[in-house]
């Protein structure tokens, strides 16, 4: 199964009792066999992954993720997890060639954004899109472009990235170190020049990336919200009432950028990322400060000059390049009226610059295989013509 979604370029596996193993392709589930899995099935599944210790692990905690690579076939990230009493498995395709920018078209100003000396870089967006990926691919950037010690802590690693111009430790939890928080401790001890660190899911997470940054190192995270102001209001969630205003001062002070991104689905079938940039320039560092996080947005808006744009910009941009339809950026956008309008006004005036029209305010309303064959299952995907819709599996730690 794993090699059919490898081979396929898919992105995730789904195998849960009582239902066909299933795998999206370009964001549309499909069934990999007309054949429900029983019961027992899935557990045997992840029994034949997980190690012993993994497995004395999972009965612990029922929750268990790994990531497990398969010569000639390919580099996967599992969550086994408990539902209905039964096991259920999703496995997430990381592809084992780290892409370049030049691949994922992102914005030319992330390639200064990633060579910054210090700062606090955040990327923003749900499962499933494409975060990882992106900051992958401006990691090797760096690696191929300038001298260092760069470290991440990872749970677990996704992708491997060999050493070029700078020398790259990978962490992986559970593994390399007990804990995020016990690496993030020891950090400091081993001279980095920069530090990714998985994800931010705590306060004390979001303390240590400040600090990092606050000391002169270049610290890089992701965080899940849908944009920049969604993610500030996360963070500062993080944090009781009356450590709010330092917080919003040490952000404020080494706030580089939020990355924002949504992939979205191309006029050839395929995806791209819809990318919404936020910089740490003086006046948003000032608005930060102040927690008035009201004119970000229109700051954003007006700003593309400096490199910064919403999502509701890039939606515009992708549609009048070609790259996506019309409905495709209204589903996506933020402001689906005011992308619309702003569509419409392109289309009367297509001498306007896209940025031009993009800006222009607009009145709106308000590791091994398991071997299918054990568990009687037929698999060939090319027969196979229902799609299914399905979310993803964030709820499920993928």
């Amino acid at each position: 199964m794993l090699k059919i979604l490898a081979s396929q370029d898919g992105s995730d596996l789904y195998l849960a009792t009582g239902a066909p193993p299933c795998a999206k392709f370009n964001g549309v589930l499909k069934p990999l066999s007309a054949e429900t899995l029983k019961p027992g099935a899935v557990t045997e599944i992840a029994n034949s992954i997980m190690d012993a210790a993994q497995r004395e692990e999972f009965e612990r905690e029922l929750e268990m993720n790994l990531a497990i690579s398969i010569p000639n076939v390919g580099r996967f990230r599992i969550n086994i997890f408990k539902q209905r009493n039964e096991v259920s498995i999703v496995a997430r395709n990381i592809k084992m060639e780290i892409p370049t920018f030049e691949d994922l078209k992102l914005p030319e100003v992330l390639l200064k954004t990633i060579m910054e000396k210090r700062g606090l870089v955040l990327f923003v967006g749900g499962t499933g899109s494409g975060k990882s990926t992106s900051l992958a691919a401006l990691i090797d950037y760096r690696n191929r472009n300038s001298g260092g010690h760069i470290i991440t802590i990872e749970d677990p690693i996704e992708y491997v990235h060999r050493h070029k111009k700078s020398i790259i430790n990978q962490r992986e939890v559970g593994v390399d170190t007990r804990s995020f928080h016990a690496a993030l401790k020891n950090t400091l001890r081993q001279a980095p020049d920069v530090i990714l660190i998985g994800e931010i899911r705590d306060r004390e997470t979001m303390e240590h990336a400040l600090a990092f940054a606050d000391t002169g190192h270049l610290a890089i995270s992701t965080l899940h919200a849908n944009n920049a102001n969604q993610a500030l209001d996360r963070i500062i969630n993080f944090f009781p009432e009356e450590r709010r205003p330092q917080l919003l001062n040490d952000l404020g002070n080494n706030l580089k950028a939020f990355v924002s991104q949504r992939l979205v689905k191309t006029s050839d079938g395929k995806r791209r990322a819809a990318v919404e940039v936020l910089l740490g320039t003086p006046t948003i560092r000032d608005l930060i400060k102040r927690s008035d996080f009201s004119e970000i947005k229109e700051i954003m808006e007006k700003s593309r000059n400096l490199g910064m744009q919403t999502f509701d910009q890039a939606l515009i941009e992708l549609v009048n390049e070609g790259a996506i339809d019309e409905e495709e950026a209204v589903k996506n956008a933020d402001s689906a009226n005011n992308v619309r309008l702003k569509l419409k006004l392109y289309r009367e005036t297509p001498s306007a610059p896209v940025s031009a029209v993009a800006a222009a305010p607009v009145a709106a309303p308000a590791a091994k295989a398991a071997d299918a064959a054990a568990w009687g299952l037929e698999l060939k995907l090319e027969e196979i013509e229902v799609e299914v819709p399905v979310e993803d599996p964030g709820r499920h730690g993928i």
